[in-house]
């Protein structure tokens, strides 16, 4: 007889922390029990987790699992954390400065509320980029220096992205043929993904979660010389330079106001205007270059708070790629916010939806299929 397993899911963001709590039944399927989202309470998580356990009546949590963002080369797939996983997982922090030490500081709250005993499980974004073809992670750096640095592009978002190309799949009513999907989760930390059938192809972000599009905060692409640059030039620090690229760039950087999209709609200044043409035309590149890598797109994504929430955000980044035979429907892109909608004209070779991304029955999925791996089924 099948079994029902008590899982709780920690979703640690730059930005945000979602919990959830489900009830996974081996071999079958994932019941949504409670869920809460919003800005994360990093002093005192322990009293979070005690709280939302206690409001929604959970009780008898069997496993835990965690979203964490950077997994180097060390975890190609999901794993039970012990001591040795926290202390790599710590490692890398250098790597993801705005995740790993919040998805770590969950973990050890998570284990002061249920006890040793409830096994947990590190669900790692870069593990979705494990198979990212070698000419597609590989830096023009020497050789040595690479390897004995660990340097390559990982990739991030992977839940995300696994998320939404999971949904699109059971969308589709086309049976066969290609599945060539350029999905884009775009939120406080933006991101691009190039896949067919499946298999990734190409991803903006890189080492570490800096590379690619313009995100609330950070920079994305820049030269590697302006940073040289600025260290010898302004006088910046490590430490500096790590804050400026991730802390105070992006659309706060650009616009001087907020790396809020939200604000930077309402607002008329021009640096503002600026900050939101120059995120949409990065964007479209990224789309460009990714038509170029899968010889086309079976399908287009929008998914995270911007991709979801923002239609003129969506209809600027696929302004102009008619060319390509992508073509949005501006009444249904225009009423679809917060939804799961088609947003493409009947005519258009793409489709294009609007999938509000939800990690956590990847996450779900992941953790059960660890502990079934491991022989340590709740």
């Amino acid at each position: 007889m099948a079994k029902s397993v008590p899982i709780l899911t920690v979703n640690t963001g730059s930005s945000s922390i979602r919990l959830a709590a489900y009830a996974a039944t081996t071999g079958a399927g994932v019941e949504l029990l409670a869920a809460q989202h919003g800005e994360p309470n990093h002093r005192n998580p322990a009293e979070h987790v005690r709280r939302f356990l206690r409001d929604h009546g959970l009780a008898d949590i069997a496993l835990v699992a965690h979203r964490v963002v950077h997994g180097g080369e060390k975890f190609l797939q999901s794993c039970l954390l012990d001591d040795g996983a926290e202390r790599e997982i710590e490692r890398l922090t250098p790597l993801a400065p705005l995740h790993n030490p919040l998805a770590l500081r969950w973990m050890r709250a998570c284990r002061a509320v249920l006890g040793p005993p409830v096994p947990q499980v590190a669900v790692f974004d870069t593990a979705f980029y494990a198979t990212l073809p070698e000419v597609a992670r590989t830096y023009a750096l020497p050789r040595d220096l690479a390897a004995r640095h660990r340097i390559r592009r990982y990739g991030f978002h992977g839940l995300a992205h696994a998320a939404m190309g999971q949904r699109w799949r059971s969308l589709r009513t086309m049976s066969g043929g290609t599945d060539r999907v350029i999905s884009l989760q775009l939120g406080a930390g933006c991101s691009i993904t190039a896949t067919e059938h499946g298999a990734v192809r190409d991803t903006s972000m890189g080492f570490s979660p800096l590379e690619g599009l313009v995100m609330a905060t950070r920079c994305g692409d820049v030269d590697a010389g302006l940073v040289i640059h600025l260290q010898r030039q302004a006088g910046l620090s490590p430490a500096a330079t790590d804050r400026l690229l991730n802390e105070s760039s992006g659309l706060l950087g650009l616009s001087g106001i907020s790396g809020d999209m939200r604000v930077l709609l309402a607002s008329e200044n021009p640096h503002a205007r600026l900050a939101v043409d120059l995120y949409c035309y990065r964007a479209r590149k990224y789309i460009g270059a990714y038509l170029a890598v899968l010889g086309g797109a079976d399908a287009i994504l929008f998914g995270g708070g911007v991709g979801e929430n923002a239609p003129e955000i969506r209809a600027r980044i696929l302004d102009g790629l008619e060319w390509a035979g992508i073509r949005l429907d501006a009444v249904e892109n225009a009423a679809t916010q917060g939804t799961e909608n088609r947003i493409s004209d009947s005519n258009s070779h793409a489709a294009i939806w609007v999938i509000p991304v939800d990690e956590a029955p990847v996450m779900v999925q992941e953790a059960m299929a660890v502990m079934a791996r491991t022989g340590g089924v709740p």
